[in-house]
């Protein structure tokens, strides 16, 4: 689900790129939302710029600890290096919930195999006792599986991720003043139900010359994105005139992308940008993180009420007959997630793959 430009680490501009050829994306000072001193007016006017215009913005001031952000990487780098029996025995064929290890291309972005091992996680939580007629997007909740070889992962995923979850939602705090709301007025769908996910990745070199996918060309349905990525690059974001702009590795800060649930509440004010990872070359390894801000699985997208001025600037939600955006969030990661790893839906959702043809 997502994803790093073609090397280098160059600080990007502060202003917006529209060339296919450009290197640079947005970059956005989080602590000015929180600095009483700042110009909180042109702070917004920035962030809004980036999110409606191009969807994709680097976030630094962020205050994540150095040695989370190091430590993820570190015990990334050890789980990936554990005998293939280690991976396999969290392999995520052992989860209904998608949970765990995911071997290289058996993960698929638009019918084709990605070229990454995975590590999938979400909110640590039982597995529900569901009575017929549930929705059977709760058979989502669940437990994580963890590598009994790295008991050390658990803890540093956890701080990671719980860190990664604060930084989300105070850009999406900003992202609600920027469009004339409240800044609580998203909160309601992000308690303690909320459906985050991560993942912890491993990108290794192409089998082939031509075999660059990575990930394949592809949105984010919940709300945000955040990504963590080494210095390697290959994320490429996709501009307006249809080109690919590389989001090359920044020191020090997060990638961030607008989700689909976002673009339908905004009524494509916001729109969720199609994104690629192009696989590194033979004999180098890319590691990268990414969290994902999804809302409760109840929540239903409601549009909101946009100032007249941005209101204007609305383009609509996208309509894309192999990617049909739904604003029940649940039943659009349910989707997502039997779409991509047909093998997990094959051993536990054979049921609903049945009724749904």
């Amino acid at each position: 689900m997502w994803e790093g430009g073609s090397g280098g680490s160059a600080r990007p501009t502060l202003g917006l790129v529209s060339s296919s050829n450009a290197t640079a994306l947005p970059l956005i000072d989080i602590s000015r939302f929180r600095d009483p001193g700042a110009d909180r007016g042109e702070f917004l006017a920035g962030l809004r710029r980036a999110a409606h215009e191009v969807g994709f913005f680097y976030v630094v001031g962020h205050g994540v600890p150095e040695e989370l952000t190091t430590g993820i990487f570190r015990v990334a780098r050890e789980f990936f290096s554990l005998p293939e029996a280690d991976r396999l025995a969290v392999e995520n064929v052992n989860s209904p919930q998608f949970r765990g290890y995911t071997r290289t291309g058996h993960e698929y972005t638009g019918g084709a195999p990605d070229w990454r091992e995975q590590l999938d996680i979400g909110p640590e939580r039982a597995a529900l006792d569901l009575a017929p007629g549930d929705p059977a997007w709760l058979r989502l909740i669940g437990p994580n599986q963890w590598p009994a070889a790295l008991p050390e992962l658990r803890a540093t995923t956890l701080a990671w991720q719980a860190e990664a979850l604060r930084v989300s939602r105070e850009v999406l705090r900003a992202l609600a003043a920027a469009l004339g709301q409240d800044e609580g007025y998203f909160d309601t769908w992000f308690d303690e139900e909320a459906a985050t996910h991560v993942k912890i990745i491993r990108y290794p070199g192409r089998p082939a010359p031509d075999a660059d996918q990575g990930v394949g060309a592809h949105k984010d349905y919940g709300y945000l994105a955040l990504l963590q990525q080494d210095d390697v690059g290959g994320l490429q974001v996709q501009a307006a005139d249809g080109g690919w702009l590389d989001a090359a590795p920044v020191p020090g800060s997060f990638v961030f992308n607008i989700g689909e649930m976002l673009e339908i509440a905004t009524q494509g004010y916001l729109t969720a940008t199609r994104h690629r990872v192009v696989s590194p070359p033979a004999g180098v390894e890319r590691f990268s993180v990414p969290f994902f801000l999804g809302p409760r699985l109840d929540a239903v997208v409601e549009p909101l009420v946009l100032p007249a001025d941005l209101a204007a600037g609305a383009r609509g939600v996208s309509q894309e007959a192999d990617n049909p955006l739904l604003a029940a969030y649940g039943e659009n990661a349910l989707v997502g997630w039997l779409r991509s790893h047909p093998a997990v839906a094959r051993r536990w959702w054979g049921d609903v793959v049945a009724d749904r043809g």
